[in-house]
């Protein structure tokens, strides 16, 4: 009875000082993990952090790129539309220099046709003016003097005043003709240079 009583004495102190281990062992190996619990949200966090610096950084960059192709962009657009303002004011140049062209030859064919068909005094004066001229540009004006002047039948009468007016004054000489031309026109009058060139551009 004495030895079943130690024994049972004895079987429970062993059991509290298992039980009291192992809750001791449980305590120990909790606060162990405790840190460990700790770090991992610590690093968790800490990488959460940089990804959003991160995707930060992206997107300003993202953003710096977009404003800097949208200025190359503008640049480009800026830069065409300057091109073809200019190619639009060189056409439109173009094109009022050939109808200023054309309007006054269309002037200078009236203003022919007008004195040829009137008649007036202008008109003979200018036909008897121009016969000593028929020998080298033809009775009708539309032959190349000793074959190398330009027809002057029909020309503009300004444009043929002021020919006309230059040979008189020694400061023209196409095709070395200044000294001939001098000597036809030299004697000629301002009037008479206007009659022959009126009449001229009418033939």
């Amino acid at each position: 009875m004495k030895k079943l009583t130690v024994l049972s004495i004895v079987a429970a102190s062993i059991l509290l000082v298992g039980c009291n281990e192992s809750s001791t062992g449980a305590e120990a190996k909790a606060s162990k993990e405790a840190p460990v619990h700790e770090t991992a949200v610590h690093a968790a966090t800490s990488a959460a952090d940089e990804a959003k610096a991160a995707a930060a950084t992206a997107v300003e960059k993202t953003k710096e790129a977009v404003a800097e192709k949208a200025e190359e962009a503008k640049t480009a657009v800026a830069e065409k539309a300057e091109e073809v303002k200019h190619a639009v004011a060189e056409k439109a140049e173009e094109a009022k220099t050939a109808v200023a062209e054309k309007a006054a030859a269309a002037t200078a064919a009236v203003t022919g046709a007008v004195a040829a068909a009137t008649g007036g005094a202008d008109s003979a004066k200018g036909k008897a003016l121009f016969a000593k001229c028929g020998g080298c540009h033809g009775a009708d004006g539309k032959t190349k003097a000793m074959g190398k002047s330009e027809v002057i039948a029909g020309q503009a009468a300004a444009d043929l005043e002021t020919k006309i007016a230059e040979y008189k004054a020694g400061t023209r000489n196409v095709a070395g003709m200044g000294m001939i031309m001098k000597g036809q026109v030299g004697s000629m009058s301002d009037e008479d240079i206007k009659a022959i060139s009126a009449y001229i551009s009418g033939l």
